[in-house]
């Protein structure tokens, strides 16, 4: 069973994704996996924002 990351944990990871890339070390290959892993962590986030967003939207609603 894989534990589902939690938003502050996808944000962490993707300061220091961000922080890797912005040094210019990594091989196009490292890069490209980097982009791709921040990607979906991104999705992640937003994802978690919506879902909070709408919850709110519901309980202010009852």
């Amino acid at each position: 069973m894989t534990k589902e990351i939690t938003y502050e944990e996808a944000v962490e990871r993707l300061e220091e994704i961000v922080t890797l890339l912005e040094k210019n070390e990594a091989t196009l290959d490292e890069s490209m996996k980097l982009f791709e892993e921040g990607t979906k962590l991104a999705d992640i986030c937003n994802k978690k924002l919506n879902d909070a967003k709408q919850k709110i939207t519901t309980i202010n609603k009852e």
